[in-house]
Formats: C-alpha cells, structure tokens, sequence
C-alpha cells in the first residue's frame, strides 16, 4: 500500500492559490465584487424599492435572489481559490432574475417591474461573468499589488 502526500501541499495547488490572490487583490476584481454586493442588496430590496412589492411570489424571488447574489459573490473575495467555480451560480442567478417576472408572475402590465428585472439580471450576469473570467486570467496580465 502506498500513501499519497496531502493534496495540500502539491505545488500546482500553491501556485494556484497564489495567482487566485493575485487576482482577486487587484482594483478590478475589489469593484467587481463592490459593484456585485450592491447589485444583490439592491435585487434583494428592488420590489420596494420599484414599487412592485404587490407581485407577491416575485417579491420573494428577487428577495431570495438578491440575498443569494450577495453571498455569493461576497464569498468569492475572502477565499477566491476555493469559490471561484461560485461565479458561475451567479451567472446562472443573473439570467434568472432577466426571466424571472414571466416565468413567476406571467403576463403583466408593469413595466416597470420586467424593466427593473431585466436590468439588474443583466448587470448580475455581467457581473458574474467578469468574476468568472478572473480566474482564467493569463499571470502576464495580473500585477503584483504595490505595498
């Protein structure tokens, strides 16, 4: 029987890490995560915010998306190496919140409501989509933070 060292310690692992910090310390990848909290807050407080706090079953959609959003890309800050793959959840949450007032509410005569959904899902997917690529950043392009 042999034993396999800790995965821990493999090189690759360390590198990765590495250029996972690298990545995430640089002033883009801190507005992404930013502009990605206040997406989700605001996703999760918009049915107030926007007036369409009657549409109950959507008001609770974008309430559990919004809080969703925020921790998910909020998590991806603190420990961007073991979350990364997250990104993509928040894709996924960014397109849903574009179809979600017809999947959920059907029909509707407030614009303002699909309007509302279909802007901040596409910033959420954008959003998601810029924290996704980060981490398939070439080293080349990532700097060293300046002390």
């Amino acid at each position: 029987m042999t034993t396999h060292p800790n995965i821990e310690h493999h090189p690759d692992l360390a590198e990765m890490r590495t250029r996972f910090e690298r990545v995430t310390s640089t002033p883009a990848a801190q507005a992404v995560e930013a502009l990605a909290l206040i997406t989700g807050l605001y996703l999760a407080a918009s049915p107030w915010i926007a007036g369409f706090s009657v549409l109950t079953p959507l008001a609770v959609n974008n309430l559990i998306t919004g809080v969703a959003f925020c921790l998910c890309m909020g998590g991806l800050g603190s420990a961007y190496e073991r979350t990364h793959a997250m990104a993509w959840t928040a894709v996924v949450l960014g397109a849903w919140t574009i179809v979600a007032p017809w999947v959920i509410a059907g029909p509707m005569d407030f614009p303002r409501t699909v309007l509302n959904n279909v802007i901040t899902g596409a910033v959420a997917l954008c959003l998601g989509l810029a924290m996704a690529m980060m981490a398939g950043r070439d080293n080349r392009t990532v700097r060293e933070p300046r002390r």
